[in-house]
């Protein structure tokens, strides 16, 4: 719940170069509770599902996805099974950049994880720092100065943004600016968790505001967002605070536009200038904590289905060849055509010396059993998926 006075948390902070910086929560209270409260009821179903029973599957999963998700939105060009590939490398022997990229976002994550579960924590800027110093490590790059806070010369201004996302900013260029607003901004989050403030409204304004900052040459999109899963995290979200990284990504246009958008009405006096941010925000988390829901119930289905079918082999109800077929539709976790079956080299070993007769019977035994369905499209289905147009058993399929 919001605390009902919010008016008074805002600070105005005044820069020796670029001028007054003021931070604001923006958002009307009413708007935000309904959206703020469906978060909360789906994450209270989720920490209410069998998280336990998958907790290792899940948290690789969403490690993969999420470095996946905020390494592209940065120009990664990894695709997520390449980038699980890389997780799982011994760091002292990476030497392609990409994969560097990527074990350097995981050990941010463990930073993140370690210090979210430490009683009492709260964000400051070394912790800040200690973030990019991780993200930058051994990356080349003209502007790659791990953990160093940008001071432009004269010669050189930096810009964020482009006018297909709402236009190019400007944002402080003075170093003793940047390191005054950060710490300005670490004491204005301090002010709102003391005020009461939800941890899913501070993440996102925190956020918000530390790419205005832009602190660093390079990596502050990837610092952002992290610092906003452990702001999340800390305050007992599990998964989608990392999670969330694929949200901006498929909605990658909305989120850089609404960095400028967010801005602009501040700037311009408009009222609750953060709404748009903020809801984008907490729609985000639904869905991301919505979709690890259902990933972890069907983690479980495939958890039991596994299960049914060892014990269907031990006792006789199924042959070899018939669990074989089951753990290879198992392993790929999703629906095969007849064809593809029938041309795999597993298959066609299966059935070397047998006759059409048999290969039909083993199929239609599978089928009977609801281990396995076909659809009326002749793809196989693995049994803890149904599909929506089962073929009517009838007929033996070979």
């Amino acid at each position: 719940m919001l605390p009902k006075s919010l008016s008074e948390i805002s600070r105005r902070v005044e820069t020796d170069r670029f001028g007054p910086f003021v931070f604001q929560l923006g958002f009307v209270a009413d708007d935000i509770g309904l959206a703020l409260q469906r978060v909360e009821d789906a994450h209270e179903r989720f920490v209410a599902s069998p998280l336990s029973q998958v907790a290792n599957r899940l948290e690789q999963e969403v490690v993969a996805s999420s470095v996946f998700g905020t390494n592209t939105i940065e120009g990664g060009t990894l695709t997520e099974a390449e980038t699980a590939s890389a997780l799982a490398l011994d760091p002292g022997q990476v030497q392609e950049v990409e994969q560097r990229r990527a074990l350097n976002i995981k050990a941010a994550y463990d930073l993140s994880q370690a210090v979210a579960k430490s009683p009492g924590w709260s964000l400051t800027t070394q912790f800040i720092v200690d973030l990019h110093r991780l993200i930058s490590k051994d990356v080349p790059h003209p502007d790659n100065r791990p953990g160093l806070i940008r001071d432009n010369p004269k010669t050189r201004i930096t810009f964020v943004g482009d006018e297909a996302h709402g236009g190019r900013y400007k944002p402080p260029q003075y170093g003793r600016d940047i390191e005054r607003l950060l710490e300005a901004l670490v004491g204005w989050h301090g002010e709102l968790a003391a005020a009461g403030i939800p941890a899913l409204i501070r993440a996102p304004l925190v956020h918000l505001y530390y790419e205005q900052i832009h602190p660093f040459w390079d990596g502050n999109g990837r610092v952002g967002r992290v610092i906003e899963a452990t702001l999340l995290q800390a305050a007992g979200y599990r998964y989608a605070p990392f999670a969330l990284a694929r949200h901006y990504l498929t909605n990658i246009d909305a989120y850089f536009t609404l960095f400028n958008t967010c801005r602009k009405a501040a700037e311009k006096g408009q009222p609750a200038p953060n709404q748009a941010f903020v809801g984008f925000h907490l729609e985000g988390m639904r869905l991301t904590i919505n979709s690890l829901h259902d990933r972890v119930n069907r983690l479980v289905a495939m958890l039991l289905y596994e299960s049914n079918i060892r014990r269907a082999l031990d006792d006789r109800r199924i042959n070899a060849r018939q669990y074989t077929i089951l753990c290879q539709l198992l392993d790929r976790g999703r629906p095969l055509t007849l064809d593809e079956v029938r041309q795999a080299p597993w298959y066609t070993s299966l059935y070397l010396k047998r006759n059409d007769k048999t290969r039909s019977r083993d199929l239609h035994r599978l089928r009977e059993m609801e281990l396995a369905f076909l659809d009326t499209d002749n793809a196989l289905w693995p049994g803890f998926i149904t599909p929506k147009n089962i073929k009517p058993l009838g007929k033996k399929e070979s």
